[in-house]
């Protein structure tokens, strides 16, 4: 027993190779993105979190959905996305989240967060380009635009 140990294996996989990737030059180019691949039948029922995996180019190497929660919030382990983030090896994330009742206003808990995540990118190296906020008719709140990065 004392010389078998688990295996950690890390693996990342490309389905579309990256001259193919999105490039991501603007707030508005996300968000746009994020409209259309979101799911309409849920984005005004609930509170879902995501991330957008980027290279050193600001090309789409992927977005995960970390989490899914209620009407008014969603919970976001920040271990869960920094393993994501780490094993897509992504050098730069945009942070992106639902507000199903329509408000385009970051609440104090949508600022507390980012300030968290901010800070572990930076420790990581990785660049925390912006946190979107989407609501269900296609606007979209930049923190980064709103000089809250």
């Amino acid at each position: 027993m004392k010389d078998k140990v688990n295996e950690i294996r890390i693996s990342y996989k490309e389905r579309i190779t990256s001259p193919f990737w999105h490039t991501i030059k603007s707030s508005k180019d996300a968000a746009e993105m994020l409209h259309e691949l979101w799911d309409k039948d849920t984005i005004q029922v609930q509170e879902s979190f995501k991330v957008i995996l980027l290279n050193n180019s600001n090309k789409v190497k992927g977005i995960y959905q970390l989490s899914k929660g209620g009407i008014t919030s969603t919970i976001i382990d920040i271990r869960l996305l920094f393993a994501v983030v780490l094993k897509s090896l992504s050098v730069a994330i945009i942070l992106t989240h639902n507000h199903p009742s329509g408000t385009l206003k970051a609440s104090q808990a949508d600022k507390d967060i980012t300030n968290k995540i901010k800070k572990a990118a930076e420790l990581l190296d990785i660049r925390l380009l912006d946190h979107i906020l989407i609501v269900p008719n296609g606007d979209y709140y930049s923190f980064a635009d709103n000089g809250l990065m």
